[in-house]
């Protein structure tokens, strides 16, 4: 089958390598969000499609049997895109979006829906830690009083947008260890987390644990109507069932 794979997750890797390994056609598709991203073993595309216009027309274009949305979990206008128009298309869409983390009894977390009641839940003062990316960094601009730092993967390309923040670069994975050792660093007391899910981003959860850091988690939006699997194993499966009609 020709298969377009929405990528920019591990599970996205794993998937494109094991489709390509059972002989389907996969061509992948990056938003471009990280400039050196890790090779998929497939042909790819970076950049984007330029809005749902862009992707109706590259759809119409290069007909493909299936999409896969292997995005990450909060790539919500993307995916929302994306399942839209595979149904206008009828264009079977499998989304791939894996579990989300489920708090312990250890740790301390307060869940918001917005990243903007960050302000309504976080003393000022605090020493926050955004794990969220620089993609949302403006919708946190309400912490005004508290001191922010952002860690991302590559060289910020600007100040930081505010006064009274920073940037922090560093590329996963990163073990309970160092993150335990940069929390202690930069003195954090807050933690701020979209739920992702997923066992590699995990360890900031355990650090917090650890050090009794408080934990900011922003929920997920509820994914468009249609088949949703949780990892590359019932992904593999889905698609195969598919195949064989």
């Amino acid at each position: 089958m020709k298969i377009l794979l929405l990528a920019g997750t591990s599970e996205a890797r794993d998937l494109s390598r094991a489709l390509v390994s059972q002989g389907h056609d996969v061509v992948a598709s990056l938003a471009g969000a990280t400039r050196a991203p890790r090779k998929l073993g497939c042909e790819t595309r970076v950049g984007g499609f330029g809005g749902a216009q862009g992707f109706r027309q590259w759809m119409t274009k290069y007909p493909v049997d299936m999409v896969v949305d292997a995005t990450h979990p909060f790539a919500t206008r993307i995916t929302e895109r994306s399942a839209r128009i595979c149904h206008e298309l009828t264009v079977p869409y499998l989304q791939v979006r894996r579990e989300e983390w489920s708090a312990t009894d250890s740790d301390e977390w307060v869940f918001v829906d917005k990243p903007e009641a960050a302000s309504s839940v976080i003393p000022d003062g605090s020493r926050v830690f955004l794990a969220t990316g620089r993609q949302t960094l403006e919708q946190f601009s309400g912490l005004s009083a508290c001191y922010l730092i952002c860690r991302q993967i590559d060289p910020p390309d600007g100040a930081f947008p505010f006064e009274n923040g920073e940037f922090r670069i560093g590329r996963p994975p990163f073990s309970v260890e160092d993150e335990v050792r940069l929390f202690t660093e930069l003195k954090i007391d807050w933690l701020v987390v979209k739920n992702a899910g997923g066992d590699m981003s995990r360890s900031k959860l355990d650090a917090a644990r650890q050090m009794g850091i408080s934990v900011l988690m922003i929920n997920r939006a509820a994914p468009p109507a249609g088949p949703v699997v949780k990892d590359v194993d019932a992904a593999l499966e889905w698609i195969d069932a598919y195949n064989k009609g």
